[in-house]
């Protein structure tokens, strides 16, 4: 499968550098007002910090780590494929690579030039109907995602994201109070 320019540097940055950024993910039906969500995600390849409904997720490359503050409780799992890639839009990117007729189109009458890249599955089978990214492509950040499944669309907007070389530690750490349910096998 060939993957084009932007889109491939753009997953090589995903796996070297760390993301951060706030963000908002809109779910709306046809003709029906869309949900709002505001959250924060710091990733990098598929390790990642999220802070989104009141919740703070994080996974170190093997165990989820979910932290309820209003209940002082943390969920500790070992996540499946699909569940990660479910939760984090860049790495479903990733995984429709192999699936997905693959188009990038540049749009220069920004003040920033962007590139779409469009993912339609070959297979309709699979769930969405079509993916598309948008990329700024002085640095590569992802500025939205757009996915469209049936009627529904969920719309991800990053707000000021930027690419940086912070390692930072992707855990979560419980308080010796904190109810520690660990469901990990």
């Amino acid at each position: 499968m060939l993957i084009l320019s932007v889109l491939s540097s753009f997953l090589a940055n995903l796996e070297t550098k760390t993301l951060q950024s706030e963000f908002t993910v809109s779910v709306a039906e046809d003709a029906v007002s869309p949900l709002n969500y505001p959250g924060e995600i710091t990733m990098r390849g598929d390790r990642f910090l999220l802070d989104m409904f009141g919740i703070e997720a994080a996974y170190d490359g093997k165990t989820l780590y979910m932290y309820n503050a209003d209940m002082d409780e943390l969920t500790l799992s070992n996540p499946t494929e699909q569940e990660l890639i479910e939760a984090n839009p860049f790495l479903y990117a990733k995984a429709l690579v192999e699936v997905c007729n693959i188009t990038e189109r540049t749009i220069t009458d920004n003040p920033s030039p962007v590139t779409l890249i469009t993912l339609t599955p070959k297979d309709q089978s699979i769930g969405i109907n079509r993916f598309v990214l948008k990329v700024r492509n002085s640095d590569l950040v992802p500025l939205s995602v757009e996915i469209k499944e049936g009627k529904k669309t969920s719309t991800l907007r990053m707000t000021a994201p930027k690419f940086t070389d912070i390692q930072p530690q992707y855990t979560i750490v419980p308080n010796k109070d904190t109810y520690v349910n660990d469901l990990r096998f």
